[in-house]
């Protein structure tokens, strides 16, 4: 018998519903379901947490092998998570480049300003300049919210938009000539790529 079949047997054994285990267990509802449909496995934690609960072994639980894939499928989480973490971290450098000197004031002034104290460009790229960079820190700290809820798919979500718009914000750096912004995004940008291709 598989786990998700003795799972559910166990449940129903003490008439609990889904939601009731699950709050007996500290988990959601969606875990519960998950786990009986068979379309995912617990932590090692909750499998102590369901042996514990239900006062069978672990081993009575779940196979040797579904126990390596539940490691398994725990460790791809925890990858996630981590570079998802990442990411969205460097999403929100971009905000630096609102206080450090790295654009160029144009011919009238060659001193390095921040973007603050930039003012020899139209006020339109200046106002592109900070939605870009609003944006991506947008995009950062909402990244590092959501990494907090069992949601992998949100967190691919925030990562291909942290990807798009840090692409964005280089294109728009280096077609604005403003090269010292445009590598330090450019640097963020290949430190999300380097994480990506490390994770696959």
């Amino acid at each position: 018998m598989e786990f998700n079949e003795k799972l559910q047997e166990l449940r129903k054994s003490k008439g609990l519903t889904q939601e009731e285990l699950a709050e007996k267990l500290f988990v959601s509802r969606t875990a519960i379901s998950k786990w009986e449909s068979g379309r995912g496995y617990p932590s090692i934690g909750s499998l102590k947490e369901i042996s514990r609960y239900f006062s069978v072994t672990i081993d009575e639980l779940i196979c040797p092998e579904e126990i390596l894939s539940a490691a398994v499928e725990e460790k791809q989480v925890f990858a996630g998570r981590t570079l998802a973490f990442i990411c969205n971290t460097l999403d929100l450098l971009t905000v630096l480049l609102l206080f450090l000197p790295v654009f160029g004031n144009g011919e009238a002034s060659p001193a390095a300003v921040s973007l603050f104290g930039l003012n020899g460009v139209h006020a339109w790229v200046r106002i592109v300049f900070l939605t870009v960079i609003g944006l991506s820190v947008l995009n950062g700290l909402c990244g590092l919210i959501l990494i907090r809820f069992d949601r992998p798919v949100w967190n691919r979500h925030r990562l291909v938009t942290g990807m798009a718009l840090s692409i964005l914000a280089v294109a728009v750096f280096i077609a604005a000539r403003q090269p010292y912004a445009g590598i330090l995004c450019f640097a963020l940008l290949v430190m999300k790529t380097f994480g990506i291709m490390k994770l696959r």
